[in-house]
């Protein structure tokens, strides 16, 4: 996948669905907010300036009030800075140094299950898509719905186009991406971590609570959802 993204595969009208949060579901860690340590040691930005907002939106995201709007105009306001070969390289470093360590091998394990059952894997995450693209490919996941930052003549803008697929906005680029694809949820597995993933857990067929936070826990036992780990062999 390039920047801007793309998909080879298309599932069968007879394949079920299986959606995945990323961050903190497939991997032991939140990659937005790991992005923006990385740019911090990199010396990109004002190291204290810079990390106490992206605490602070952080923070807002686990107590499901995050403006995602506001959240991505500061994320990808870094990345219209510098031409894309710098931030491709830059990427590539961030992955192999934090990502892979970062790597659950029950999750990957989970999506290989699907896999072989002929479900169709996708990935479904709030993280604007130049930082997971590359993550969701190590998956071997090829559909990725993401924030989409806006690239002009092969740079970033540090604008965002389209809806964010975070919290209702993650049901919504889901049902465009069905209605796209022809596709339908009958059947359909989405595991999340996440309060801010209750609009999609409550639409599928199959909701997942995945290492869940407390607000999230709450809502799968009473409504006696999964509650399962992938953590087992997060060391």
């Amino acid at each position: 996948m390039g920047p801007a993204g793309s998909v080879s595969r298309m599932p069968a009208d007879n394949m079920s669905l299986a959606i995945f949060d990323l961050d903190e579901t497939l991997i032991s860690i939140d990659s937005d907010h790991a992005w923006g340590e990385f740019i911090c040691e990199l010396g990109l930005v004002d190291r204290d300036q810079y990390r106490a907002r992206n605490d602070a939106f952080y923070e807002d995201y686990k107590q499901g009030q995050l403006d995602v709007r506001a959240y991505l105009r500061f994320a990808c306001g870094v990345l219209a800075r510098y031409p894309m070969n710098q931030l491709v390289d830059w990427r590539q470093q961030f992955v192999e140094t934090v990502i892979e360590p970062a790597i659950l091998p029950a999750a990957v394990a989970l999506v290989n299950r699907h896999r072989r059952a002929g479900d169709y894997p996708i990935v479904i995450t709030s993280t604007q898509r130049f930082i997971t693209e590359t993550i969701v490919e190590r998956f071997g996941i090829e559909t990725l719905i993401a924030p989409e930052p806006e690239i002009v003549a092969g740079r970033f803008t540090g604008e965002v186009v389209g809806v964010p697929s975070f919290g209702q906005g993650k049901v919504t680029r889901l049902n465009a991406w069905l209605a796209d694809h022809g596709h339908s949820l009958k059947g359909s597995y989405f595991y999340s971590d996440s309060r801010n993933d209750l609009p999609l857990l409550r639409l599928v067929d199959h909701p997942v609570a995945v290492d869940p936070d407390e607000t999230l826990r709450q809502e799968a036992e009473q409504k006696r959802w999964p509650i399962i780990t992938l953590r087992e062999q997060d060391h």
